[in-house]
């Protein structure tokens, strides 16, 4: 995973961020002087047994029952720890960038992120982050719009 060569790949303006170690979305709003809103968080679920990204804000929570009634999924649960470091193995974990094509995996983005003009997000490490234009990470993620998240 090489996020920097991905972005470039894909013409894509992006500012890149560094910080002292972060563990959450909501550290890196603060950190980054960002509303949660505006931060993105990724969160892997297995709909049916199939790992799928979900993005949403900093600030919000997923909705698991919401979530596999949009995903019309029998059963849905929060993948685990190990289930992540062998989706996200050179990323560290916790910092996983929120976009499902760059790990080949299927993804959907909660609808309340399209407030914001601007999106950051942690970039593979505690240390890094990217902001970009949402237009622009919407264009690059090429989710699946749902309704699925809650204010936490």
């Amino acid at each position: 995973m090489d996020l920097r060569s991905y972005l470039d790949q894909h013409s894509v303006a992006y500012e890149w961020l560094s910080h002292p170690d972060v563990y959450t979305a909501q550290q890196l709003a603060e950190h980054e002087h960002t509303p949660g809103d505006s931060v993105v968080k990724p969160v892997v679920i297995e709909a049916d047994g199939r790992c799928v990204l979900c993005a949403l804000p900093a600030s919000y929570r997923v909705d698991l029952q919401e979530l596999q009634r949009e995903l019309r999924a029998d059963e849905v649960q929060l993948a685990s720890e190990e289930k992540l470091r062998e989706l996200f193995g050179e990323c560290e974990l916790g910092a996983e960038p929120p976009i499902g094509a760059l790990f080949g995996m299927p993804m959907v983005m909660d609808e309340s992120l399209f407030a914001d003009d601007e999106v950051t997000f942690q970039a593979g490490t505690h240390q890094n982050a990217v902001r970009m234009s949402f237009f622009d990470f919407f264009r690059l993620a090429r989710p699946r719009v749902a309704h699925f998240a809650v204010h936490a």
